[in-house]
């Protein structure tokens, strides 16, 4: 047989071990200490926004103008009026603090038991949350001298100040989690420390080297923060699966008495293939959210295409040059107790043996399992979660956003509108600005207080009007087109140029590019795995096949996700509860990756089936042999990648919530009803049709899946006899 190209790079490592491992990680550090050097260039408001919105915030980011960072403090008094001698007490508080640049007139609401007091923090509002704390303690002292009101404070810096302590502790915990989760679980595995030691290492080292590189990156083309979280999750999940793979595959010749040379020739022609198959098409599904339009898309594809890339290479490269430098050594560190209850073979011949016996009605119960579990997907609702839906309820800072906008609606997230003309002083604009101001005072749509502000140098002016209803509500979405399609063109049409921005008007907007590009991913996506496996299988069923299964495994995590995180069907399970909505960004990335990530499975699964297929085995035994032969390493690979995931589910935010939740779920459902029952069942079906091309197609390359050939008679004894034996 011809050896392919991870033949020849594992047999390359093998035999210029030092270089490859001293190559690797002279790449790593050189990457590290590069992107270290260069920083990490982050998504604007405006480049993150699209549509009218998206307009509007590039307004004012290219008139340099920087909104703010506003506080807003409640006295609330059970009686009427009850609140008035601890009011001027706190707007002194705020004064004396000397971070307040603006302390403006207290509001009263409607029934008289609340008063508003808003301010400006002074300097840089990107600062803002580091110099806001002694803002709060001093409202706070102010608070406590007046036990008949409730005092609380809520803001821009007071939220982001809250954000970044629990963002930061989550984030941390989850980085310690992870990674011990995965060595936990590779012990388990291969019941030997040093086995379990080496794909944690090259998985982390490959993410240490992204990471660097998506800095450097980041310079060209801006990414959101979060690309990094998103980074470390597929950087842990493909890189210790890919690793596994490639060692399980060599220890398991090893132990059918193959030499060390011949086990990992044996492991590079054929897992390691199956992992350049399953990386390539993991990042072209990632490349399908360039297709989006949206730079946030944009910055998640680089992350994961870089991070799988370097994944593939340090598994084809470095691993082979590990294992040939550390031979049986590998099994350094056997815990007998875990070498004696590893195996899974009995588990999953009790799975299969019904489902070869029976491959119709298991096809058949297993898809409409994974139907019913999709069906709550057909009522999906996708929208940028506000403040509220992403913070746990009982959070106090949610609460006191809560009380805000019970007694004063629209106060805490206002729609703003921005207007742009050549002289933003002149006559005309200026009684358009009044005549918007009038329009939604008198309107029973919008709440107080309607506040201009007007940048004189910049030919830029801002109305902030605040919206009815709970900001996403139908009564804020009625507001928001009331304002964008009757009061703003009646006022400034032919006059000035305005665009209406704010969290309902970005999430409107978001959900409308969404709409326009998600079916060019998707056919984007589908189209190129179904070649990617017509190549690499040349066979149409399997392409198809692969599509379909894969389909039903998103569906069905799309269900989860909203029967969970909209209805809060179970929500409890994980710490949260129904916010109404899904993520806006989350389907679309969810789609692309568990389109690419059940790659995983199927090409490591099916290349098996067909390499025991090639070798003369009929298709029904050979599906068979290659499920079972398959089985111990796809549990640990499904294993590490739903704690992994599930570790995001534990964060406190809500987005990172579902994505955690929806993407473990997926892979769980994948790597067991999918891959262990209806991938067996199908191909049972088919038989025989299972390869076939036609002619037409014929000229397709031939890729072999068949094992290198032995160096060594079958008949010498085996060199190495693992202790479970």
């Amino acid at each position: 047989m011809k050896d392919n190209v991870a033949a020849r790079l594992g047999g390359w490592s093998a035999r210029h071990r030092k270089t490859a491992i001293f190559g690797w990680l002279l790449f790593v550090v050189a990457a590290v200490l590069i992107g270290g050097m260069a920083g990490q260039k982050q998504l604007t408001n405006g480049e993150q926004g699209t549509g009218d919105s998206g307009r509007a915030v590039r307004i004012l980011e290219d008139a340099g103008i920087k909104s703010p960072a506003t506080e807003m403090v409640l006295v609330h008094s059970a009686a009427p009026d009850g609140f008035r001698a601890a009011v001027p007490d706190v707007t002194r508080a705020i004064r004396d603090s000397g971070r307040a640049a603006t302390v403006r007139e207290p509001l009263v609401s409607r029934d008289r038991r609340d008063a508003l007091v808003q301010f400006d923090l002074a300097g840089d509002p990107k600062t803002a949350a580091d110099r806001v704390e002694p803002v709060q303690a001093a409202v706070a002292r102010a608070g406590a001298r007046h036990p008949e009101v409730r005092v609380e404070e809520f803001g821009d810096a007071s939220g982001e100040r809250w954000f970044n302590k629990t963002l930061g502790r989550d984030f941390s915990r989850a980085e310690l989690t992870a990674v011990p989760l995965a060595l936990g679980i590779l012990l388990v595995a291969f019941a030997a420390l040093l086995a379990a030691i080496v794909p944690v290492a090259v998985a982390l080292t490959a993410f240490l080297a992204a990471n660097g590189l998506l800095a450097v990156v980041s310079h060209a083309m801006h990414v959101d923060g979060s690309a990094n979280s998103v980074m470390l999750l597929m950087g842990l999940a493909v890189g210790v699966d890919y690793c596994l793979f490639y060692l399980r595959r060599e220890r398991e010749e090893r132990a059918s008495g193959r030499d060390r040379e011949t086990a990992l020739r044996i492991a590079a022609a054929t897992s390691g293939r199956s992992v350049l198959v399953s990386g390539l098409t993991v990042m072209v599904a990632m490349a399908g959210m360039f297709l989006s339009g949206m730079l946030l898309f944009e910055g998640f594809a680089v992350a994961t295409i870089l991070v799988v890339l370097i994944a593939v290479i340090g598994s084809v490269t470095v691993l082979p040059a590990l294992l040939s430098l550390l031979g049986d050594k590998v099994e350094f560190g056997r815990i007998p107790f875990l070498h004696r209850r590893r195996s899974t073979g009995r588990f999953w011949n009790a799975v299969l043996r019904p489902v070869l016996a029976r491959p119709g009605i298991a096809a058949a119960l297993a898809a409409a399992f994974l139907l019913a579990l999709a069906a709550p997907a057909l009522g999906m609702h996708t929208e940028k979660l506000r403040m509220e839906q992403q913070i746990p309820k009982n959070a106090a800072l949610i609460q006191t956003y809560h009380h805000i906008n019970a007694a004063f609606p629209g106060g805490p997230d206002p729609a703003l509108v921005v207007v742009k003309a050549s002289d933003v002083q002149a006559p005309r604009v200026r009684q358009a600005i009044r005549s918007l101001q009038d329009a939604a005072r008198q309107s029973g749509e919008f709440g107080r207080p309607v506040r201009t502000q007007v940048h004189a140098a910049a030919n830029v002016a801002t109305i902030s009007v605040p919206l009815a209803g709970n900001g996403s509500d139908a009564t804020s979405r009625h507001a928001l087109a009331t304002l964008r399609q009757r009061l703003v063109p009646a006022a400034f049409g032919g006059v000035a140029e305005a665009h209406v921005t704010g969290t309902l008007a970005f999430s409107t907007d978001w959900n409308t590019q969404l709409r326009r590009s998600i079916v060019p991913v998707f056919v984007f996506v589908l189209s190129i795995t179904f070649v990617l496996m017509l190549v690499s299988f040349r066979s149409i069923p399997i392409a198809a096949t692969a599509i379909v299964l894969n389909l039903l495994s998103v569906g069905a995590a799309y269900g989860v996700m909203v029967a969970m995180f909209q209805h809060g069907w179970g929500a409890g399970l994980v710490g949260t509860h129904g916010v109404g909505a899904i993520e806006s960004w989350l389907p679309l990335f969810v789609f692309v990756v568990l389109f690419g990530l059940s790659m995983d499975y199927h090409v490591f699964v099916v290349s098996r089936i067909r390499e025991a297929h090639d070798q003369g085995t009929p298709t029904a035994p050979a599906v068979a042999q290659g499920i079972r032969a398959t089985a111990g390493a796809v549990t640990s690979a499904a294993v590490i990648m739903v704690a992994v995931f599930a570790v995001f589910g534990t964060l406190s935010m809500q987005d990172f919530k579902q994505m955690g939740v929806g993407l473990s779920i997926a892979v769980l459902l994948d790597a067991t009803i999918v891959r262990a029952v209806l991938l067996p069942a199908v191909m049972t079906l088919l038989g025989e049709a299972n390869w076939y091309l036609p002619r037409w197609l014929s000229w397709l390359p031939g890729l072999s899946h068949s094992e290198a050939p032995a160096t060594v008679p079958d008949l010498v004894r085996p060199a190495y006899v693992p202790a479970d034996r």
